[in-house]
């Protein structure tokens, strides 16, 4: 009989201090075969260690002592990094409190960039030379260059980051969104390679 078996690189355990197979990876055999096997429990949480790491050679050791004459066929991640979260009950008037000050400071970097960009390429000076070009006379302040180019900055800003008023654009990922899974990636492999380390230093 051959079972196939797509553990997930990293599995968030909620509310609870057991982990069975169904919340690590999904089984593929037969409807009475995949119930069973879901159902093992393959790690008891003991101590504070919010972290915790097995691999598919544990879940082929349990399934086997269930079906010694299986075939294990592994079509997912070696290692799984499996994290206990306790449930929390944050104030709301913090939660608020947190997103003004992340987008105060967000908001702030922002324009300070924007401006010293603005002040080292000299853009006040730019602009007048571009309506001296287009418009043949100089001005001291090209209202109509200034306000098209924050037009065009602000749609430019836009289109980069495909979101507008807290709704996307497209249905493709974000700039934001793809670096936050890059980001999601190397910490979960950066944790899966320490605990491997700390897992032969035990010498277990």
């Amino acid at each position: 009989m051959d079972i196939y078996v797509k553990p997930t690189k990293k599995a968030l355990i909620k509310g609870k201090n057991t982990v069975k197979i169904k919340d690590i990876a999904e089984i593929i055999a037969s409807e009475s075969v995949k119930a069973r096997i879901e159902e093992l429990t393959i790690l008891i949480k003991t101590g504070s260690k919010p972290n915790h790491l097995l691999s598919i050679a544990d879940i082929i050791r349990m399934i086997l002592k269930e079906y010694p004459d299986s075939t294990i066929i592994n079509i997912g991640s070696k290692d799984i990094l499996v994290e206990f979260e306790t449930e929390k009950s944050e104030n709301k008037i913090i939660k608020y409190l947190k997103i003004v000050f992340i987008s105060t400071i967000l908001f702030t970097g922002a324009a300070t960039a924007i401006m010293s960009f603005h002040s080292d390429a000299q853009i006040p000076k730019v602009f007048q030379n571009y309506y001296e070009i287009f418009f043949g006379e100089y001005k001291e302040d090209p209202l109509i260059i200034e306000i098209s180019y924050s037009i065009g900055l602000a749609l430019g800003i836009i289109v980069f980051f495909n979101h507008f008023g807290g709704k996307k654009i497209t249905n493709d990922p974000t700039p934001i969104e793809v670096e936050m899974s890059v980001y999601e990636t190397e910490i979960v492999d950066t944790v899966i390679e320490y605990l491997n380390k700390n897992k032969k230093g035990d010498g277990s």
